[in-house]
Order: C-alpha cells, then sequence, then structure tokens
C-alpha cells in the first residue's frame, strides 16, 4: 500500500513548479468533468496567461464517462491523464484503495475545509459547483415547490436526473421536501427534458424557456440563478481532484493543482464559494448553507445501489433521458478537443 499519511505540503513557488514544468516537456492533460467542450475555457485561458508555455491540454466530458476512460487507461498501460478533476467523488477513494493515485498535497492544501479534501492527500476539491433553479428576466417561480403551478406548464427546461448524479441528487432533496405528489405534478407541466446541465441556463437565456431546472449559473444577461437564501433545497459540491500516479507529467500537474488552489483562483469562484477556509465569500462559506447538503451527497454518491434505485425511479416517472451526450462522444483515449 502506497504510503500517504505523512506526505508534506508542497512548499515550491509556483515560478519553481513552473520551472519543473518546463524542463518536464511542458505539457500537461487534464480529464475535467463537464457538459460541453468549452466548459473550462476560462481555466484553460487563465493558465495559459499565467504559464503561457506550458501547453495545457483541457479534456471536458461527463465525470460517468471519463472515470471509467481512466480506468482503460490504466488497466491497458495507455494512461493520457495527468490530472482529473471530477462530479463522481466516489471514485477517489477506490482509486486510492487501489494505488493508482499519488498522494500529493498542494501548497494551501492545511487551509482546505475538511468536508474537501483526503487527509492523506491522495485528493482535493478544487472548487465549489452548485445547482439550483434559474428563471428569465419576467421572473420566475417562488420556490422549488411552485414549478408545479398551471404558470409554468410549458415552461421549463431541465436536465435529466435519468442522465446526471447531481440532477439526480436535487431532484431527490425536492422530493424528500416537497413528496412525491410533488414530482407527479412535475411529470404533467410538459418539462423539456434534455442532456447535459448546461442546458437549462441556455433555454432560459435563449428565450426558450422561462425557468431552468437542475443546472448551474448561466451567466446569461437578465437570467437570474435562483439563491439558497430563502431556506429551499439546492446543491453545492467540491470538484474532487487528484494526481495520477503514473501521469506522463506529473511536475506539469502539480504546476496546476497548486495554481488551482491558489487564493486567487479560489476567490474566483462562483458566489465567490470555494474550498478554503482563509478565502470568506460575502455571503459565507458554502459549508455554512445546510440546504447545500454538501456532505450529504458525497453520501449518497457512495452508494450505488440506492443512487441506481432513485434513477430508475425517476426514469419511471419521468420518462427515459434521450439525446446525444453534449460533449459528443469522445472515445477511449482523447488528447484535445478539435
Amino acid at each position: 500500500m502506497t504510503e500517504t499519511v505523512h506526505t508534506p505540503e508542497e512548499t515550491r513557488a509556483l515560478d519553481e513548479l513552473h520551472a519543473a514544468a518546463r524542463a518536464e516537456g511542458g505539457t500537461l492533460t487534464v480529464y475535467a468533468g463537464g457538459d460541453f467542450a468549452g466548459q473550462q475555457d476560462a481555466t484553460v485561458t487563465a493558465f495559459r496567461a499565467a504559464f503561457p508555455d506550458i501547453e495545457l491540454n483541457m479534456i471536458v466530458d461527463y465525470s460517468k464517462y471519463h472515470d471509467v476512460r481512466i480506468d482503460r487507461q490504466i488497466e491497458t498501460g495507455t494512461l493520457v491523464a495527468d490530472v482529473t478533476h471530477l462530479q463522481t467523488s466516489f471514485d477517489f477513494p477506490r482509486w486510492q484503495r487501489l494505488g493508482v493515485l499519488q498522494a500529493y498535497k498542494p501548497a494551501g492544501f492545511s487551509q482546505v475545509h475538511d468536508l474537501f479534501k483526503d487527509p492523506a492527500g491522495s485528493w482535493v476539491a478544487v472548487n465549489v459547483f452548485a445547482f439550483s433553479y434559474m428563471y428569465g428576466p419576467d421572473g420566475g417561480p417562488a420556490t422549488p415547490r411552485n414549478l408545479v403551478d398551471p404558470e409554468w406548464k410549458g415552461q421549463i427546461a431541465s436536465s435529466h436526473p435519468g442522465d446526471d448524479d447531481a440532477t439526480l441528487f436535487l431532484f431527490k432533496k425536492y422530493v424528500d421536501t416537497y413528496g412525491w405528489e410533488w414530482l407527479e405534478a412535475l411529470a404533467r407541466q410538459d418539462v423539456h427534458f434534455h442532456r447535459g446541465t448546461n442546458t437549462p441556463g441556455e433555454a432560459v437565456d435563449a428565450g426558450l424557456k422561462r425557468v431552468g431546472l437542475a443546472g448551474g449559473a448561466s451567466g446569461g444577461a437578465g437570467t437570474t440563478w435562483s439563491t439558497p437564501d430563502a431556506g429551499h433545497p439546492f446543491l453545492a459540491w467540491g470538484q474532487r481532484a487528484a494526481l495520477l500516479r503514473d501521469a506522463p507529467h506529473p511536475e506539469a500537474a502539480k504546476l496546476y493543482l497548486n495554481w488551482m488552489l491558489s487564493r486567487e483562483v479560489q476567490a474566483s469562484g462562483f458566489n465567490g464559494w470555494n474550498v478554503r477556509t482563509d478565502v470568506v465569500p460575502e455571503g459565507g462559506p458554502i459549508w455554512t448553507y445546510d440546504n447545500a447538503h454538501v456532505a450529504e451527497f458525497t453520501a449518497f454518491m457512495e452508494d450505488r445501489a440506492e443512487v441506481e434505485r432513485w434513477r430508475q425511479t425517476m426514469v419511471l416517472h419521468l420518462g427515459e433521458v434521450r439525446g446525444e451526450p453534449t460533449p459528443g462522444w469522445l472515445g477511449l483515449h482523447p488528447t484535445r478537443h478539435a
């Protein structure tokens, strides 16, 4: 078993890590969980601005495909990725047990909240994602309960809980809070379900629907992401990241992880939410929001049989997911997007 308990926190500065990454070859490949090819463009642009001589290949795909892709690459000795950050939190303890992760603690690791790191350093969350509902400039439902009001029939776009675990968990929390009658009423609302958690916001941004359900903030002008201040259920989680033990470019991976965990990058998160205890957003850290269910989501994800029961129950109520995957089909060994 790989010894990780006494892994020291990184002491090298970013410029030293940068020099090591250049000496190694100046190339980095990241497998990032997400919904469309350009979802991490802002990250890529900022990283390249800071380190223009490091070639960053950011490959975005659904986490449920990236994790088994990494498994298959490891099994066949054809690993492409150096580092990965995914929604599938349950993969990281599994990979740790299999010994395929390199224990590593980037600078600032000691300031990361305990919810967002493995004490041994096998993984650390590098950002916070959050899902709620959103609406256009004409206003929207006061709470998720009101999504079943007659006014919103035919006006809702949603990602599908049969396709994405985070969407599934959010729907579960709505059922826990509002009851199965609420879900049965929602099924009669002519909701437009689509693959990809980006699609609800896109539909509202484009004026195609008045309400988007189960997605992150789109950033579109006139689109309001419903904040959790009123106490209604929403979901937030830390996107876990790890350095793969057999990474082709481990020094570049370390540079990336240290940069991602830096105070400057962490402060730029949505609503200022981040994983560090010493970077406090105006509205307070995400772990102070009980209705974000941060720890509960991770526990839910660990029980794959329970996840599957909930998934198929949602399919029975709402129908099967349809459509091509929004990132496209990337195959077994993607190295970059066209």
